[in-house]
């Protein structure tokens, strides 16, 4: 069974940069669509960027894009998100999440997802 553990998460000034990682084991991660989320304190879990297994399509939500990149690396079964230029809104705990290939087509329900990560804590602040 797919199991996905975050790590990369921490404390950061106002237009800093964090790279989190959501390493995956039992499985084949590349075989998966892959999404992050966030959850902010009083506020609902909110997808964040999301990539695909066919053809590596990437898609992010408003409030991150052009700040925030999605990647896979495949040889280490690993998927990152580098998160540049950040907020203090930004801070949250980020979820990487696994789901059933759905081809060229992005899902951003995080009902989608079957096999969700612990976690990362990820504070934005002076």
């Amino acid at each position: 069974q797919l199991q996905l553990v975050e790590s990369g998460g921490g404390l950061v000034q106002p237009g800093g940069s964090l790279r989190l990682s959501c390493a995956a084991s039992g499985s084949t991660l590349e075989t998966y669509a892959v999404g992050w989320f966030r959850q902010a304190p009083g506020k609902e879990r909110e997808g964040v960027a999301f990539v695909t297994t066919d053809d590596g399509i990437t898609y992010y939500e408003p409030p991150v894009k052009g700040r925030f990149t999605i990647s896979r690396d495949n040889a280490k079964n690993t998927v990152y998100l580098q998160m540049n230029s950040l907020k203090p809104e930004d801070t949250a705990v980020y979820f990487c999440a696994a789901g059933p290939s759905f081809g060229v087509v992005v899902s951003t329900d995080p009902r989608e997802y079957d096999y969700w990560g612990q976690g990362t804590q990820v504070t934005v602040s002076s």
